[in-house]
């Protein structure tokens, strides 16, 4: 299961397009693969030497800039997940009812879940949901992805549902991750929202574009969105 934030929001809510650039991880991380997604986005996946074996980060870009940073391990769990734009920082918990597993889904088809997240703030959420595999599977830039459907219902500590997310997503077994795909999420409020974030190109070290920063597919859209409805108030 992807980090739950919802990343075509924070597209549309940025503004003119950053100088294109060519990202570089941290000292002592190597950058492994460049997704360029839809909803204006583009990912840098990298792996870090100080971290346990199979972890690995991601940080997401807008035409801004840096927006996201996620760090999970060879189980794909949350371990941690900073919201560069709030500063907000949420972390796992390490006591669950039954932590997400992708070993569990490969080999079964379906992955229950069932665990707690604190942010750096003091709030805690429990997240509940299943990933299920369809059996479909896609090919982008000659990689095959399992097609992937999911629930995720994200409650406050007194047990309040916040964020209702439904959709499908994407699993690169070679690399062991979930990619977003298209998705519903309702909020507390009725608020409901649709988002895409389907890879669109995968780019291995050595091919082009591999570690740029700028985002390729759906910013004039998002754009265009935005302009309309700041017309509108």
């Amino acid at each position: 299961m992807k980090p739950g934030v919802i990343l075509a929001a924070l597209a549309m809510a940025l503004g003119s397009p950053a100088a294109a650039a060519t990202w570089t991880p941290p000292a002592g991380c190597r950058l492994e693969l460049t997704v360029q997604q839809r909803s204006c986005m583009v990912a840098q996946h990298y792996r870090c030497d100080g971290d346990a074996p199979g972890d690995q980060r991601v940080t997401y870009f807008t035409r801004e800039g840096r927006v996201l940073e996620s760090h999970i391990d060879a189980e794909t769990r949350w371990l941690e997940s900073t919201d560069l734009v709030s500063g907000v920082t949420d972390r796992l918990e390490e006591e669950a009812a039954d932590h997400a597993s992708l070993t569990t889904l490969l080999r079964t088809g379906r992955d229950d879940f069932d665990f707690w997240t604190r942010s750096d703030t003091g709030e805690r959420l429990r997240h509940i949901g299943e990933d299920r595999l369809t059996g479909e599977t896609v090919t982008i830039s000659g990689v095959a992805l399992d097609v992937t459907t999911f629930t995720l219902k994200t409650f406050s500590e007194t047990g309040d549902l916040l964020i209702d997310r439904h959709g499908s997503q994407f699993v690169n077994r070679q690399q062991g991750r979930f990619y977003g795909g298209i998705e519903t999420a309702t909020d507390w409020t009725g608020e409901t929202q649709d988002s895409n974030d389907t890879p669109m190109r995968l780019i291995a070290p050595g091919q082009p574009g591999f570690g740029s920063t700028t985002p390729e597919y759906d910013c004039d859209m998002l754009m265009t969105q935005r302009a309309t409805r700041k017309a509108a108030t």
